[in-house]
Parts: C-alpha cells; structure tokens; sequence
C-alpha cells in the first residue's frame, strides 16, 4: 500500500507533466489558486488523494487514446 507522501509525489509528477506536455488537457483540471478550497481543514484524506490521482491518470489515458495522432509523451502514468 503506498503511502500518502508518495501519493501526494505522483500526483505532483502527474500534474506537472500534463502542465507540460499536454496544455489542452491541463486547462481541465482545477488545479490554480483560485479553485483551492476556502476551508480551514479541508477533507484530504489518503482514500481521497489515492482517488484522485486514479482520476488524473484515467483522464491522461482517455486523452492520449483519443487523440492518437497528436503529440505523445511517453510516461509511465498511464
């Protein structure tokens, strides 16, 4: 079972090389200051932040499987 920093770690990677390589896809995602959440203790739990990289990754695969023709990155993501 990975541990929470390394979960937090693959999301950081994930996001930064859908930031970098993928800018269409990266507009999606509600990662800027201004969607942070507002509340003191937010809910942020391992369960949650697992879940969520599951979702960045499915996201990446469905775009690159869709747009198969376009610039690939080979990542070891998806």
């Amino acid at each position: 079972m990975k541990s929470l920093q390394k979960i937090l770690m693959e999301i950081t990677q994930l996001t930064a090389n859908i930031e970098t390589n993928y800018p269409e896809l990266y507009s999606y995602l509600d990662e800027n200051p201004m969607t942070l959440p507002v509340k003191e203790d937010p809910h942020m739990d391992k369960k949650v932040m697992e879940d969520y990289l599951q979702s960045l990754k499915l996201l990446l695969r469905h775009h690159l499987e869709t747009h198969k023709g376009k610039k690939r990155q080979s990542n070891s993501y998806t």
